[in-house]
């Protein structure tokens, strides 16, 4: 099963660091947070990966083509021009990055990947969030569910909007602005059946708004109840309290370690 992972926004309220990178870029104990998030899938044994660029593409190309050499042990012998590889850290994974434009909403980001997708299920998630989620029990409960698409809900109080969600996991309605602390919301890390491209007009798409608004009102949209941890990286505040987590040896979304 690919994971296919949102990486083309802006970022702007991390504007100290998005000014010279994309967000899924920024560093979290010197490694982009886009790396934990792939850490993590492969970890579960999903090595698959489909990364959706857009805002400064290339910084995410230029790190995945010089990952091998950046990482590894290497004797450049520049009169010769010879490049000697020793000790190599590396990763068995598999990465395909679609340029998907700069200003592509987030639907319109997953409809470009559509031809690489087929008709198969696939993974998908943010690209400036990390988490201890079960990838596994997420799959499984997907499955059971038969609905075309579920998401990781979590809680956390303050700026999403919150979800409604049923005895039996489906999620009944979007509330646009939360009614205190506790309450649930999208915390990305979706299973997705093909189905989803039905729902996806074309670059305007936001993913959040129609698509699962859709599937709510036909009942297709299916709520995996995270009780772990989960934050997202959107101020700087954020960026500096995961990187004392990492520092501290205390990630919990660390699970490969």
């Amino acid at each position: 099963m690919r994971v296919v992972i949102l990486a083309g926004g802006l970022g702007t309220r991390l504007s100290e660091e998005t000014d010279i990178r994309p967000k899924p870029m920024v560093e979290i104990g010197g490694r982009p947070i886009l790396w934990h998030i792939m850490k993590m899938y492969a970890h579960w044994g999903f090595d698959d990966f489909v990364v959706l660029t857009g805002y400064k593409s290339h910084v995410i190309k230029d790190f995945f083509i010089n990952y091998y050499t950046r990482y590894s042990d290497i004797t450049i012998d520049m009169l010769n021009n010879v490049v000697e590889l020793h000790k190599t850290r590396t990763e068995p994974w598999k990465v395909t990055m679609l340029y998907t434009g700069a200003d592509t909403m987030t639907g319109g980001r997953l409809l470009r990947a559509r031809e690489y997708l087929g008709s198969e299920r696939f993974l998908l998630t943010y690209g400036d969030g990390v988490s201890d989620v079960p990838i596994p029990a997420l799959i499984r409960q997907h499955e059971k569910s038969g609905k075309t698409a579920t998401l990781t809900a979590v809680q956390r109080a303050g700026r999403f909007g919150n979800l409604v969600i049923a005895a039996d996991s489906t999620i009944n309605s979007f509330e646009e602005k939360p009614q205190g602390d506790g309450a649930w919301i999208n915390g990305g890390f979706f299973v997705m059946e093909s189905a989803i491209f039905d729902y996806l007009k074309d670059d305007s798409t936001i993913l959040e708004r129609d698509p699962l608004e859709n599937l709510v009102k036909e009942g297709q949209l299916n709520a995996y109840k995270h009780y772990g941890f989960w934050k997202s990286m959107d101020t700087l505040r954020d960026k500096n309290e995961l990187t004392d987590l990492w520092l501290a040896g205390n990630a919990p979304w660390a699970i490969w370690l």
